[in-house]
């Protein structure tokens, strides 16, 4: 199937299913408060603009009515010679020459202003989100996908901003300007007024009710936008994978697919908002033939002058542009109020285990991490931890051993606290660890994961990512004791090499090497290591092993390790299956102890993985 046919496809599905009720459940009501809330402190600059605008408006106002006045009380008025008629024609310049400059001028600084405001706003929700993110549970943020995160950081958070511009700055200068030109009309010739404005109500509530039906189109076009770009962000994360297994075309066909089904989306929303185009641009001609058929009439009957007539066309342009604006405006705000949907949504979920009220900082002192009949479940009715009680003292290596999906990795996740427990309690020195601030628990903590991550920086940011402070001396000293030093020098630009995204320039040793580096610098009080030696060879994995005993005198560690060299001489090890803990002891105790464990070892010496 092409790319074309099967956007087609996709695009019918949509069209024939409710999209007129495709937005958030509860619609931008829902988050209404919010947004008021967010634009509060705000509300002395919104302010001001508003008032430059309409100043700007009354500034307008004058031209019409010196028009008016030139071509009644100059040019047709009776009984005035010619010096006096451009006396007056002068004097009538000069007044509307400056009150044109007036709004100009007005018209500048508000843009201005209102630019400024924008900056501001976006900054500062850019901020709170980002803030919000980088707090949110790991599963959450897992599931938004980095299109999706990077969306909402991005044309969201402008979508939301122009809210302020689309929903209140333009429609209530509008809305005033409006008012001031109906009035203005009502009081010169209200017959004439009424005939003008008599199209409106309609039309306006016609192009209301078909323009809000695009927001959900909007917010449709918002999702997709957000898979399309995670889908292009896992492509190109796992390309070894796309080339490996042949799926080139197959990620191009669903690529193309994707923006096809966009851009027939925008294309469905802008053909519900050509109607209203088509409405408006019928509209002001034929209320310009009005004016001057009625006020024709009206002339005939002497009940209006030339001048009249003429100052109705010129007021007829600023009666009409303001409520197009107005209706426009709502068209435009429906992308806005579905992004505001999107953003408010992340805004409103809580932090991932925030801090209790009564949360005190961390002990200075580790003396004890304890497990206390601790039970933790990723989805409820479903425990991969069950009753697991265990007591770690300071200064100790405790080995989690077993097989694959055990349980192991969650246990040291729920001592670095990226989970809490759903049942019992992990405690540090007998408090619960939900009893402490997370931001002081984790100054004493250094995590070695086995998917091991750097940023696009150099080796020396990397390393010092947990002590940024740390001087050249001390980075270079704990490159030493990773056994990092050595390839390190013999990169093109030493310690400030660019180690690339995710360090894709340095080999799965390396990286891990540098990991390792990272949380010997950070100097931890606790530290855990997952798979830490996985991605060293044999040569490099001796090498390092008589740092990392170093490394754990005196701190309390928690290994994760499958190879046995990694394990032997820890303090104690803990033998998990199924989320229990099913033996536990030294190596040599529990090898004599004839069990699992030492199944395990007699398979692992069997397979010459040792």
């Amino acid at each position: 199937m092409s790319a074309g046919a099967s956007s087609r496809r996709r695009f019918r599905a949509y069209k024939a299913g409710p999209w007129r009720d495709a937005g958030a459940p509860a619609g931008p009501r829902r988050f209404a408060g919010a947004f008021a809330a967010w634009l509060a402190p705000w509300r002395a600059s919104l302010a001001g603009v508003f008032a430059l605008a309409v100043g700007g408006i009354a500034c307008e106002m004058a031209l019409p009515l010196a028009t008016r006045h030139i071509v009644d009380d100059v040019l047709l008025a009776p009984g005035l010679d010619g010096a006096a008629r451009l006396a007056r024609l002068n004097a009538a310049a000069a007044a509307v020459a400056v009150a044109l400059l007036g709004a100009q001028g007005l018209e500048a600084w508000r843009t201005y202003k209102a630019a400024a405001l924008n900056a501001r706003l976006v900054f500062g929700l850019r901020r709170q989100l980002f803030d919000r993110l980088l707090a949110l549970p790991l599963k959450e943020v897992s599931a938004l996908k980095t299109g999706g995160i990077v969306s909402r950081l991005g044309s969201d958070i402008d979508g939301v901003t122009g809210l302020v511009q689309q929903a209140l700055l333009t429609p209530a200068a509008s809305l005033a300007k409006t008012l001031a030109v109906f009035v203005i009309l009502l009081r010169l010739r209200w017959p004439l007024a009424l005939a003008a404005g008599a199209l409106l109500p309609p039309l306006a509530w016609t192009s209301f009710l078909y323009v809000t039906r695009a927001r959900p189109i909007y917010r449709s076009v918002a999702d997709d936008r957000s898979a399309v770009d995670g889908k292009v962000g896992e492509t190109f994360g796992g390309l070894r994978v796309v080339r490996a297994f042949r799926r080139e075309a197959r990620e191009r066909l669903d690529y193309a697919a994707g923006h096809h089904l966009i851009i027939r989306k925008n294309l469905f929303a802008e053909l519900v908002n050509m109607v209203i185009d088509a409405g408006w641009s019928l509209l002001i001609p034929l209320t310009s033939l009005v004016i001057v058929w009625f006020g024709g009439y009206l002339y005939l009957r002497a009940q209006a002058t030339i001048g009249d007539i003429v100052a109705f066309q010129m007021y007829a342009g600023m009666l009409l542009f303001p409520v197009w604006r107005i209706v426009l405006s709502i068209s435009q705000t429906q992308k806005g109020l579905a992004a505001m949907e999107r953003v408010f949504e992340l805004l409103e979920k809580p932090p991932a285990m925030p801090d209790r009220p009564d949360a005190r900082p961390a002990p200075a002192a580790v003396r004890e991490l304890a497990f206390d009949r601790v039970g933790f479940a990723y989805t409820p009715g479903a425990p991969v931890i069950h009753d697991f009680s265990l007591t770690i003292p300071a200064g100790t290596t405790l080995a989690l051993v077993g097989a694959s999906g055990a349980g192991k990795t969650t246990l040291a996740d729920l001592v670095a606290r990226f989970h809490d427990p759903t049942e019992g309690a992990v405690r540090l020195n007998g408090i619960d660890l939900r009893g402490i601030k997370a931001s002081s628990y984790r100054q004493l903590l250094g995590v070695v994961q086995q998917d091991i991550f750097l940023f696009d920086g150099t080796v020396r940011d990397n390393i010092a990512y947990g002590r940024p402070d740390a001087g050249s001396a001390e980075v270079t000293a704990a490159a030493r004791q990773a056994h990092a030093d050595a390839f390190i020098e013999a990169l093109p630009a030493g310690y400030d090499t660019v180690v690339g995204e995710r360090g894709v320039k340095l080999s799965g040793g390396q990286r891990q090497r540098l990991s390792i580096a990272r949380a010997i610098l950070a100097d931890p009080q606790i530290l855990i290591l997952d798979e830490a030696t996985s991605s060293l060879d044999s040569e490099s994995e001796q090498l390092i092993q008589a740092a990392l005993r170093t490394l754990f005198r005196g701190r309390t560690t928690i290994v994760i390790a499958h190879r046995l060299s990694t394990i032997v001489h820890a303090d104690t090890i803990a033998v998990i299956r199924a989320g229990t803990l099913a033996e536990q002891g030294t190596h040599a105790e529990l090898l004599a102890a004839g069990g699992y464990y030492a199944a395990m070892v007699e398979r692992q010496r069997s397979s010459y993985t040792l």
